[in-house]
């Protein structure tokens, strides 16, 4: 089950002013490659896929596999079409190992941003687009105060620049050790798994060698018991 798996779910509309900023920008860089920018009023919905998000909250990075696997089914069984991702947005090579492990796509972040990314359609026959991510609640720490004061326009502040990157790498290393608290919980779980069993094996092995000598025993008076007579 997906929502078990989960710590919780943020939803939002993209505000109108970044929705300008966002189609300025666009139009910007479709003029300096000398493209033409095909964005209308009659495509809006399908070719802005972040006007609606939904993120997906979770504790620690080895949850993703078994979160991404249970999205994939629940998207299937509603008929969403999945047309971009999972991409993951990283620029942690340890976190980018795990993700290549596991075959998810990664795309190196230059602002240190993290957060996997999925784009759907609708199951309607109004056809529109939605983002969804899927990060842990350190990652989610850093992306409000990022977003917070750096969009949709970097800070003019070097300290509010610096101070961010340095955040960046904080909670990087919380999301490490959440995933170590886990591990660590995991292993010792295991353990004490293995200690009952091994307890368990051990006091049968000891009721099947008393059960064998006291059925020795019964055995050996019974004998006894024979030859007396014959004195």
């Amino acid at each position: 089950m997906l929502f078990n798996q989960i710590h919780s779910i943020r939803w939002r509309i993209k505000e109108p002013s970044h929705l300008g900023d966002s189609l300025s920008r666009k139009i910007i860089k479709a003029h300096e490659q000398n493209k033409e920018f095909d964005i209308t009023v009659d495509n809006l919905f399908s070719r802005v896929n972040d006007l609606g998000g939904v993120r997906l909250l979770h504790l620690h990075t080895h949850q993703f596999y078994g979160i991404n696997n249970a999205l994939i089914a629940s998207l299937t069984e509603g008929q969403y079409r999945l047309i971009e991702g999972p991409n993951a947005k990283t620029w942690d090579d340890e976190s980018r190992s795990y993700f290549e492990g596991i075959g998810v796509t990664t795309e190196e972040s230059e602002s240190l941003y993290t957060s996997v990314h999925y784009v759907i359609e609708s199951n309607k026959r109004t056809k529109y687009t939605c983002e969804l991510q899927v990060r842990t609640l350190a990652e989610e720490l850093w992306g409000e105060v990022s977003h917070a004061v750096h969009y949709p326009h970097p800070t003019e502040s070097i300290a509010c620049r610096e101070q961010i990157k340095v955040l960046a790498r904080f909670t990087s290393g919380c999301s490490r050790l959440v995933d170590s608290v886990f591990r660590s919980r995991e292993e010792y779980q295991a353990l004490i798994v293995r200690k009952e069993t091994e307890k368990a094996n051990g006091t049968k092995k000891q009721r099947g060698i008393r059960k064998t000598a006291k059925g020795g025993g019964e055995d050996n008076t019974k004998k006894k018991a024979r030859v007396s007579p014959r004195r």
